[in-house]
């Protein structure tokens, strides 16, 4: 990727968040189409067209349980004049072997079983006497229980139109017509659609495999019990978690101790399962900043083309970022800020894209609106920053959640937006207008 030179200069230059972000998508690539079974699919983008081979349904079938009849047996029929019909047979759901119903005969009839020829509606089983003689029935009598049901005599209460309660071959979809197009996501209706046409595996692009890691020898994993000066490990969590939400397959590794070494060789070990890298920590200008100290000039021998790049942006929170690519296949690393909120908020504006444009999809970005502000008090911001405040949203309006800190993961939780406040604005009024980035 970027020489030592380049990287040297961005280092320099004060990049915005539209560059930034430019350069990222720019540069990941969607991943190769592959063949997967339906199931496997589920969440990837479609990157073909799927034309429907049979007719859905395949046959004309009916909608209720009941009886197949022929309309002029039942024309007129009501409870004190019952048509009285002869039951020829079953034709359950599956049946291969239709009877056929002549003139003044029946036919059980199950829902989702072919309309037996001879038979042009079907009567429900409420608007008939079930073969029992008597009145109108609520059901059917199990055929294991009553396997006499299936002949006798049966009353129709009710006449009924011609192709009543049938269901007509081809009334869902037809041969030859479009299913789904390419670029579809697809979900559970999908999949099922899918299946109905007896599809058993589709092409798309697979989800994209992303691996987050932590880095800070004070991380301490949740559950175990903290010394003097010890946080848990809160960030690997949060991003594995908005990287499948954005519909990768996340992987988290534990957080990485401050050493260079120890986190190039987790990189190198992880590869293996990665189209995508994320890191959160050691990106500033500290002395313990491991993963600046540590990429910095990876690729520079072994791996030309290779390398990643550590910028100062033009935003709060989330100055600092990381963005090149590492190992033999070039795995684009997106390397974040470490303070909670910092790393939340950069997810949200570059990898969660990035992650998007792996999978093919054509809209990257969550959604974005307009909102008056409300609370009680003026937003400030440091000239020649984009600033991205947590918010709930509600009814065309947004309400500040918590302080500026870009440690105050508390307030994350409560927030469902993210009010933008551009570079060339210091200060916003209640009851203003603000650009926000709708979370959920």
């Amino acid at each position: 990727m970027s020489s030592t030179a380049t990287r040297s200069a961005g280092q320099d230059h004060l990049w915005s968040v539209d560059e930034h972000l430019e350069d990222i998508l720019s540069t990941v690539r969607p991943l190769d189409p592959i063949e997967l079974q339906l199931l496997d699919a589920q969440g990837c983008v479609l990157v073909e067209d799927v034309t429907v081979p049979l007719s859905l349904p395949p046959f004309d079938n009916s909608s209720m349980d009941g009886y197949a009849v022929r309309v002029t047996d039942v024309a007129g029929a009501s409870e004190e004049y019952p048509a009285v019909l002869e039951v020829v047979g079953d034709v359950a759901a599956g049946a291969a072997d239709l009877v056929r119903v002549g003139p003044g005969q029946a036919a059980r009839i199950m829902t989702g079983a072919p309309l037996p020829p001879g038979a042009e509606a079907v009567v429900p089983v409420e608007w008939t006497d079930g073969g029992l003689g008597e009145g109108p029935v609520s059901g059917m009598r199990a055929r294991s229980l009553s396997p006499e049901g299936a002949e006798g005599q049966v009353r129709v209460h009710r006449p009924a139109e011609a192709r009543a309660h049938v269901r007509t071959k081809g009334s869902d979809v037809k041969a030859g017509a479009l299913a789904l197009e390419a670029g579809t996501v697809l979900g559970p209706p999908q999949i099922a659609l899918l299946a109905a046409i007896g599809r058993g595996t589709v092409r798309v692009r697979p989800r994209p495999r992303v691996v987050v890691m932590s880095t800070g020898s004070e991380l301490v994993q949740p559950g175990e019990s903290l010394a003097t000066g010890q946080i848990y490990d809160s960030n690997s969590f949060a991003l594995t978690a908005a990287a499948r939400d954005a519909g990768a397959i996340a992987y988290r590794v534990g957080a990485v101790a401050d050493d260079a070494d120890t986190l190039r060789s987790t990189i190198e070990d992880q590869l293996v399962r990665a189209d995508l890298m994320v890191t959160t920590g050691g990106v500033s200008v500290g002395a313990y900043d491991v993963v600046k100290e540590a990429l910095s000039h990876v690729g520079d021998e072994d791996e030309p083309g290779a390398g990643v790049e550590f910028r100062k942006l033009a935003m709060q929170p989330g100055k600092p970022q990381g963005f090149g690519s590492v190992g033999p296949e070039h795995t684009p690393l997106l390397a974040l800020p470490g303070n909670p909120v910092s790393s939340y908020v950069s997810f949200e504006l570059f990898v969660r894209p990035a992650i998007r444009t792996l999978m093919g999809l054509p809209d990257v970005h969550r959604p974005t609106t307009r909102a008056t502000l409300a609370g009680d008090k003026a937003l400030t911001s440091p000239k020649g920053r984009r600033q991205f405040l947590r918010g709930s949203f509600a009814d065309g309006a947004v309400t500040p959640v918590g302080g500026a800190g870009s440690h105050l993961i508390a307030a994350l939780a409560q927030a469902d937006a993210l009010i933008v406040v551009p570079e060339d604005t210091e200060s916003v009024e209640p009851g203003a207008e603000v650009g926000v980035v709708l979370l959920g």
